[in-house]
């Protein structure tokens, strides 16, 4: 069965989610403000799921019609196949927004999808009451301009919950967003990724997932698996299409250092729950000494903002710092996240390139050295 699927992300890295998507057999891949459009069967639906590292979720959209009266919500609902999806006694909550729309009331628009889509079930199951007791069908509202997008959501706990980090330090960089960094830093080719303020390894451990290819989602479940309307085989195939693309020769090493030594163990732990803990090394080390050794490499960082930490002045001279150690060396890059307008100032030079990319709702750049 084709259908359309939605697939929202931070913004900044559209772009890199739909060429992801491409490379995963997506078609009609269409990137729009903050998520991706595209098309595919069951099997495309399961993949992104296990696969994608920049996706935030994977939502089925089961329609989009204008709206600016609540019967034309109801029908627009009503007329949409969700028997194809939801079973009798399974469950269907509503979620939503409405931004800049006449129907400005979310409560009163969730009880009529409600209403709506109880209706289009009554019809097709010739029952009057549905127990939602079974599998959860999140659908979710949402109005833009007096448009309604009706989805439902395929993944439930969002795609960044790899897995691997239950525990992490203060203000940690989420691991779609890193994920996105390191495909615009290209570690997938690198020998050596470092993080000299590496925290709890978030970035590095995203950088060691995409060199050796380790899908994102291979170890963990999602909520559509326990849908009637998805064969479990879909999801086994899926896992050992994932599992046949691993590179088992990889070769990147992903090298950490950091002052502190409690983030410092929790980079190993996590690395080791991620999978790649051998290829992992992580040591107690100030920032003022680093040096980049070996013949290439390339250097991520996500250094504390002072903005979300409590200390611009201290953040601001990190920064400095990196202007002095981070030296132009042939064969190596760097990529570092800031949101501080005078980042390259204080740098001492400025970027060979910027990207602007949002680290939740905190407008960054990332700053590349080549």
């Amino acid at each position: 069965m084709d259908m359309i699927f939605s697939a929202p992300c931070l913004f900044g890295i559209e772009g890199i989610l739909g060429d992801e998507l491409r490379r995963m057999g997506a078609a009609d891949v269409r990137p729009e403000n903050g998520r991706v459009l595209f098309k595919g069967d069951e099997s495309m639906l399961a993949r992104a799921n296990i696969g994608s590292r920049y996706a935030e979720r994977i939502q089925i959209l089961m329609g989009q019609f204008p709206a600016v009266t609540f019967e034309q919500l109801f029908q627009g609902v009503k007329a949409l196949p969700w028997e194809a999806f939801i079973g009798k006694t399974d469950a269907f909550p509503i979620k939503g927004w409405s931004l800049n729309s006449t129907l400005h009331s979310v409560p009163d628009c969730q009880a009529i999808v409600k209403k709506a889509i109880v209706e289009r079930l009554k019809t097709a199951y010739r029952v009057d009451w549905f127990e939602e007791t079974g599998s959860v069908f999140q659908v979710q509202v949402t109005i833009l301009k007096d448009q309604v997008s009706v989805l439902l959501d395929t993944t439930g706990a969002g795609l960044h919950k790899r897995g691997y980090r239950q525990n992490a330090m203060e203000a940690p960089i989420k691991e779609t967003l890193a994920a996105a960094i390191g495909d615009v830093m290209r570690v997938r080719r690198a020998e050596r990724v470092v993080d000299p303020c590496c925290g709890s390894g978030t970035l590095l451990i995203e950088a060691g997932l995409a060199a050796a290819r380790i899908a994102p989602g291979i170890r963990r479940r999602f909520v559509s698996q326990g849908w009637d309307c998805l064969p479990e085989s879909v999801w086994t195939a899926e896992r050992e299409r994932a599992r046949e693309m691993e590179l088992a020769d990889n070769r990147t090493l992903l090298v950490g250092s950091d002052i502190d030594q409690a983030a410092l163990r929790l980079c190993r732990e996590n690395a080791v729950k991620a999978g790649v803990g051998d290829k992992l090394t992580a040591a107690c080390r100030d920032l003022r000494d680093f040096q980049p050794e070996g013949d290439s490499g390339v250097v991520l960082c996500n250094p504390p903002y002072g903005e979300r930490l409590g200390d611009k002045a201290a953040a601001q001279a990190l920064i400095r710092t990196m202007g002095k150690v981070f030296v132009p060396k042939t064969g190596w890059s760097y990529g570092i996240i800031s949101p501080d307008e005078e980042f390259e100032k204080l740098f001492g030079r400025p970027a060979n390139k910027r990207r602007k990319l949002y680290n939740g709702m905190l407008k960054c750049n990332l700053y590349l050295y080549f």
